[in-house]
């Protein structure tokens, strides 16, 4: 097939780029149908505990550790176009399949209605029998959604990798990055709503089918570069312009590369230094997606329906999704603009984020007068989180070659997952146990369930300056890994 010749650039890049994000929201708004509808309806049928939450996040989280050192590795095999297709297709069908709990704990307890379920009197052996039912039931349906979701952040980084030079490719994954942001914007101001009038089942069933849809776009629109029809050769240069075939004339010619080998990804300093990126952060902004409505239901009493409980989340993720695209942008200035090479434009910009969380230190001291303050707080940790995690994923273009970059990712967001795991399931334990302390548990002058959370918000302020310094003291300057 001949070239396109034409002066004036295509800008299809910005088209895939807009795919991700879609993609990404469906992702983080299934993800959030549990978060907002467990505490004030799910809960109040199945009789259960904070521990019983927390128990669901934490295994969540541990069997999307596990997927996702798996995922990276499956979207290099597959490719991107069918890779992403078979992920949606599975996390979609897991969030549907959330709606037929209720109906499977009713019948396995043999009670006639959910109604029945929720009559059972608070505490007793029937009510703790119906709550490790349900929340095992559930679990499974996590598992199913885990397995998809895993490919979502291998398929779109590794699709990032092919559509943009290493300079744009932090601006264009803080705008994909940022449909995490919107996900959790839009699930509030959606899903208690159809909760209240159509039953937490159907929550589950609307959102679950939005990722149906996506994959009809994506079949429709995508394919590599080289081969797509809607990227003219000046675009095709300029997303080729950090390789030596930035200039090819002839689109049937691509460069392949070799692919590392799994086990020997973990031989490089640059691997762990992912590692430690996601290890060290990812279980904050995965505390603050499970937690956050729980947490204002909680202290201040604002339910996930209530129309304060609404806008207290929306404020939050509002904040998160404005902040955190332009923090994506901050490393193409400091190379277009300061001269600096992508890693260390990258890792400048990463130091300024890394100090955003700070400010969770100051959300329950100032909590306390306003939970409008504990909202636009946590808002501005998770902006920092966002614009983190963007930089943080391009640092694997910068590192490793495109055809490892799906294994690089899986590889450090299992180790995201892990973190993720300890944080839900002890915050889960250490609430109900500072709930019955009372004021025998206090901490920063907090008592019982408040003080416990002053402490987890304590580990997830610093969290992120501890991530930065390991990283740069393993991979201080750049320095790719190449194939032999």
């Amino acid at each position: 097939m001949a070239p396109v010749q034409t002066t004036k650039m295509s800008n299809f890049r910005w088209v895939i780029c807009a795919l991700l994000f879609l993609a990404t929201t469906v992702n983080y708004m299934d993800r959030q149908v549990l978060s907002l509808t467990w505490k004030d309806f799910i809960a109040v049928d199945f009789h259960w505990t904070d521990a019983n939450y927390g128990k669901i996040t934490a295994y969540f989280s541990i069997f999307y550790a596990i997927a996702n050192l798996f995922a990276g590795k499956f979207i290099d095999w597959m490719g991107t176009k069918k890779g992403y297709l078979i992920a949606i297709f599975v996390w979609s069908l897991g969030a549907c399949l959330h709606a037929g709990c209720g109906w499977a704990a009713m019948n396995i307890e043999g009670y006639a209605s959910i109604e029945a379920l929720r009559m059972v009197k608070a505490g007793s052996d029937a009510a703790v029998a119906i709550a490790t039912v349900s929340m095992y039931l559930f679990l499974s349906c996590r598992m199913v959604l885990a397995l998809g979701e895993a490919g979502n952040f291998p398929a779109a980084i590794k699709v990032t990798a092919e559509y943009f030079p290493k300079k744009d490719r932090a601006f264009a994954t803080s705008i994909f990055n940022s449909g995490a942001s919107v996900g959790a914007l839009a699930a509030p101001a959606t899903i208690p709503l159809l909760a209240r009038v159509w039953g937490w089942e159907m929550a589950f069933i609307v959102i679950g089918v939005l990722g149906f849809v996506w994959m009809g776009l994506w079949m429709w629109l995508y394919e590599r570069p080289h081969t797509s029809k809607y990227v003219n050769q000046a675009e095709l240069n300029y997303i080729e312009q950090d390789s030596d075939i930035a200039k090819v004339q002839d689109r049937t010619v691509e460069k392949t590369e070799a692919t590392i080998p799994f086990w020997k990804c973990f031989t490089f300093r640059q691997t762990w230094s992912f590692i430690v990126g996601k290890f060290m952060t990812d279980g904050v902004w995965w505390f603050f997606l499970f937690w956050a409505p729980a947490y204002f239901s909680d202290q201040y009493g604002y339910t996930s329906d209530s129309a304060m409980g609404i806008m207290l989340i929306f404020t939050l993720y509002l904040i998160v999704t404005v902040l955190s695209i332009g923090g994506g942008y901050l490393p193409t200035y400091f190379v277009d603009k300061r001269g600096m090479n992508p890693y260390l434009g990258r890792m400048r910009a990463m130091f300024i984020f890394a100090c955003f969380p700070l400010l969770g230190l100051f959300a329950q001291p100032l909590g306390a007068h306003s939970a409008w303050w504990a909202a636009i707080l946590i808002g501005l940790l998770g902006a920092g989180h966002q614009a983190w995690s963007a930089n943080l994923y391009s640092t694997i273009g910068d590192m490793f070659p495109k055809s490892t970059i799906g294994t690089i990712t899986g590889i450090g967001t299992m180790a995201g997952g892990l973190a993720s795991f300890a944080i839900n399931y002890s915050s889960g334990e250490f609430f109900d146990w500072a709930a019955a302390q009372g004021k025998a548990y206090t901490f920063f002058g907090f008592e019982g369930k408040p003080a416990a959370y002053m402490v987890v918000f304590c580990i997830c302020a610093v969290a992120y300056l501890i991530g930065w310094f390991i990283m740069k003291a393993l991979v201080p300057k750049y320095k790719p890994v190449t194939v032999e």
